[in-house]
């Protein structure tokens, strides 16, 4: 029988939690999941021997599966993202702080990455808490953001020469031309957390491209400001993977960092996301 034990990994955010079997949760133990994941904003579960299948079906507790508009996955399983890294070359996916794909219209909810081959040190995962970056802001900074908007789009991420190769299918993770790589999206710089009520940052390096109705030189020093803020090491916690690890991420209060310093390692994930809401 499950036994939840939660284990705070820092006074900003992340949390371990054990004595559950993801393979098989129960209504009850995926109520103490739940309510973790919207108060720690990232849960991490080890020893967890699951199928894909198994993951893709814990996920959708959450809600319905995203099939990504890009990124390639799984031919059998396309809400799956087979997140491979060979040995002997650079990580290139996720290496940036982002929320995921706050460039779509209703970004993801939530995302659950799943280690099978970890190496032996390197390739940790940093989080940093957006709510607790807004709440440590100054008043008068929190009263020039509330109200403001942010055009976010997947044209930077997407089209930088870097990436031709992934569209000419010649990497390990793969890309699939869409047009919605073009578009832009508007979302608001502060966002208020659907089942908390509690704002949070919703800017990040990866995917916003201005703050809506300023001059160019306005929004890039506004933007660089919130980013230098909202990534502090107080605001964080970093996860190191082993083998059978399970990364559980509220997107809604989380920004997420790969970090790539694992050349001489293979490295294989799977990755799905859950669908979100537009955010308020």
């Amino acid at each position: 029988m499950n036994n939840p034990s939660l284990h705070p990994l820092t006074g900003s955010c992340g949390a371990e939690i054990t004595g559950v079997d993801l393979a098989n949760v129960n209504d009850a133990d995926f109520g103490v999941v739940h309510t973790a994941l919207v108060t720690h904003g990232v849960l991490f579960f080890r020893d967890q021997n699951i199928t894909l299948e198994q993951q893709v079906d814990f996920a959708r507790r959450f809600g319905d599966l995203e099939v990504h508009p890009i990124v390639d996955g799984m031919e059998h399983a396309p809400e799956i993202t087979k997140v491979w890294k060979p040995k002997g070359q650079s990580a290139s996916f996720g290496t940036g702080w982002h929320s995921d794909n706050t460039f779509q219209t209703n970004p993801s909810m939530g995302s659950m990455l799943y280690g099978k081959t970890i190496p032996p040190f390197g390739g940790d995962t940093v989080f940093a808490n957006q709510q607790v970056a807004y709440e440590r802001l100054p008043d008068a900074m929190k009263e020039k953001l509330d109200g403001l908007f942010a055009i976010h789009s997947a044209s930077d991420a997407y089209t930088v020469e870097g990436t031709k190769e992934k569209f000419d299918k010649k990497t390990p993770i793969t890309y699939t031309w869409d047009d919605s790589i073009l578009e832009e999206v508007r979302h608001p710089v502060v966002r208020t957390h659907p089942e908390t009520g509690k704002k949070a940052l919703f800017v990040n390096d990866m995917f916003t491209l201005r703050i809506d109705e300023m001059t160019e030189s306005e929004s890039r020093e506004l933007l660089e400001t919130i980013y230098q803020h909202c990534t502090k090491p107080e605001f964080c916690c970093r996860f190191r993977w082993s083998e059978n690890a399970v990364a559980l991420w509220d997107n809604r209060l989380v920004q997420h960092y790969a970090v790539d310093d694992y050349q001489d390692y293979d490295r294989l994930m799977y990755r799905v996301t859950i669908e979100g809401d537009r955010p308020q």
